[in-house]
């Protein structure tokens, strides 16, 4: 697709997680020093916090990737709404640890004889729960009480908390306070401003392998900061539609028309998600008839109101056109790498 058409190495905005292009800007690099800080505690909680897309699963990955593995085990949970008992249940297989039986009182007897196991070792256990918000606040309890957990007086279990704005203010809640007390750090991760979002986007470009081509004309980053508000997932998610426009008109240079059309077909396309079936009637052709009776005015109303319908309908199915040969595309290229 348009990663060779352009002459790229990969594709420089795809949505997965690749720490290879972690940005380090001023929120971010602030993010990093604040979970670093905690790291050093050795106990309790760090607390991370962002809006959905900017950018914390990626921020978990470039932290993992420079720990010292041979000093820490790590295990990183995902989070669904479940209970004290089910995160214990997740807890071991997140570390691998084995239990004979179900109940609470045998996963807590496994879960110390682990980490007594991996304190001899010389290694300490960071749980890191990312989408922490789902968790409930008994399970978040539970948490609490196992960070409590030491060998010879020596905290050897930590957690870092990594979710969106809630669970901020879960925990903060008045009836969390035993919790509150045990965050030693904690961050909250804001977008992108205007000149950083230019310099992510040339960032990424440049960790893909571009060279110049397709040029990014200057004006186009102020559209792109307006359209995503600096959120990291958003810039990724309409640069690659901008990258594969241009391939698609073959333009040599992007420009604020090519953003705008972008923009307008995505818009299209989040309408078209958003209408309830109910209302996304068929339409449905002039009966002359009824269109002649009436009087000057109402029968133009009437013709008003068709002329708007078909212009409607033609946009939505321009807009269902050109992402059925997004798909289609997108189909090719899984199976050329398939095929490769």
């Amino acid at each position: 697709m348009y990663d060779g058409f352009y002459n790229l190495n990969q594709k420089p905005f795809q949505l997965s997680s690749d720490p290879d292009f972690f940005f380090q800007s001023s929120v971010h690099r602030r993010a990093l020093a604040y979970m670093q800080y905690g790291l050093t505690q050795g106990e309790g909680f760090v607390l991370v916090t962002g809006s959905p897309g900017t950018g914390k699963t990626m921020l978990v990955k470039s932290l993992i990737k420079n720990l010292n593995k041979d000093k820490l085990l790590i295990g990183v949970m995902v989070t669904s709404q479940v209970g004290p008992e089910d995160t214990l249940r997740l807890i071991a297989s997140t570390f691998g640890f084995q239990y004979l039986h179900n109940d609470k009182a045998s996963l807590l007897a496994s879960f110390e004889k682990f980490i007594v196991e991996k304190a001899r070792e010389g290694r300490r256990l960071l749980l890191i729960v990312d989408e922490a918000q789902n968790l409930p606040k008994q399970s978040l309890e539970e948490l609490r009480m196992l960070t409590n957990l030491d060998v010879n007086g020596v905290p050897i279990f930590q957690v870092f908390l990594i979710g969106q704005p809630e669970l901020k203010r879960t925990i903060y809640a008045a009836d969390m306070e035993q919790l509150k007390q045990r965050i030693v750090s904690t961050y909250h991760l804001e977008p992108l401003d205007l000149e950083e979002t230019r310099e992510y986007i040339l960032f990424r470009l440049q960790t893909a392998g571009w060279k110049g081509a397709p040029e990014f004309h200057a004006g186009i980053f102020v559209d792109i900061h307006e359209f995503s508000g600096g959120i990291p997932r958003r810039i990724n998610t309409l640069c690659d539609r901008l990258l594969l426009y241009g391939y698609l008109e073959e333009l040599s240079v992007l420009d604020s028309d090519a953003v705008e059309k972008v923009v307008s077909e995505v818009k299209e396309e989040m309408l078209l998600e958003t209408v309830d079936t109910s209302d996304n009637k068929a339409f449905t052709p002039v009966n002359y008839s009824s269109a002649e009776a009436g009087t000057i005015e109402e029968r133009l109303a009437r013709l008003e109101n068709q002329v708007i319908q078909l212009h409607d309908n033609a946009c939505k199915e321009k807009a269902l056109l050109r992402k059925a040969i997004l798909i289609q595309l997108d189909m090719d290229s899984i199976y050329d790498d398939v095929g490769k």
